[in-house]
């Protein structure tokens, strides 16, 4: 089994090493980063650099593609999106983490299909067509998003529960020791504090950097 998963400048280091920590793990499978160019990408926080081993152009087809988010996603047209039209049209499952969804969105792939991402941006996917989804992991066909950052682990857990069995996904989980207790509600918008809640709201651009955003 062949996964790409793509890096980009400003990418969030979670975003594509939580899923890799699990989808990694799958008994054959070649595992490879991919960016416009082969070398260090440096993340969001400035701070951490991921190396992609394969340009775009170098990348084999894959069955798995994983575009992760970032605080500045490349949504204006240019090879990444080429790439992934490419990409989702040889791939057996096309996936996404956080802001991600909004990527393959303005590559044209997630029209009139549901799909998810990061609750501060969740309205922009209705601007690619997408129909937006308050689940954590959403499937629809081949096409799988996940919520924000951390919420990749899970969408891999799941993924690898379908495309293997439930046990093998629950045995990773197992070897990761992935059993999260947070300290505090504070997880969603749904059960953090309202001031935490409005707070966030009012400096989003210090989460995710996306074109119009007020």
């Amino acid at each position: 089994m062949q996964i790409n998963i793509l890096l980009y400048d400003r990418m969030t280091a979670l975003d594509a090493v939580g899923p890799y920590e699990v989808l990694s793990r799958v008994p054959g499978a070649d595992v490879l980063f991919v960016g416009e160019r082969a070398g260090p990408v440096r993340t969001d926080t400035g701070h951490l650099s991921l190396v992609a081993d394969a340009s775009l152009a170098d990348a084999p087809a894959a069955d798995v593609v994983l575009v992760p988010g970032g605080y500045a996603p490349p949504l204006t047209p240019g090879p990444i999106h080429e790439w992934l039209r490419a990409a989702d049209a040889a791939s057996t499952w096309t996936t996404s983490v956080c802001v991600g969804s909004l990527i393959l969105g303005a590559a044209g792939l997630l029209e009139g299909r549901r799909a998810t991402s990061h609750w501060i941006a969740l309205d922009r996917l209705a601007d690619y067509g997408a129909l937006a989804t308050e689940e954590r992991v959403v499937f629809d066909g081949k096409y799988v998003t996940a919520a924000g950052v951390s919420a990749g682990i899970d969408m891999a857990l799941t993924l690898l529960a379908r495309m293997t069995a439930p046990e093998a996904a629950m045995a990773v989980q197992l070897g990761i020791e992935y059993d999260p207790r947070p300290p505090f509600e504070a997880g969603s918008p749904a059960t953090a504090p309202a001031e935490i809640v409005a707070y966030l709201r009012a400096n989003r651009d210090t989460i995710v950097k996306l074109p119009g955003m007020s």
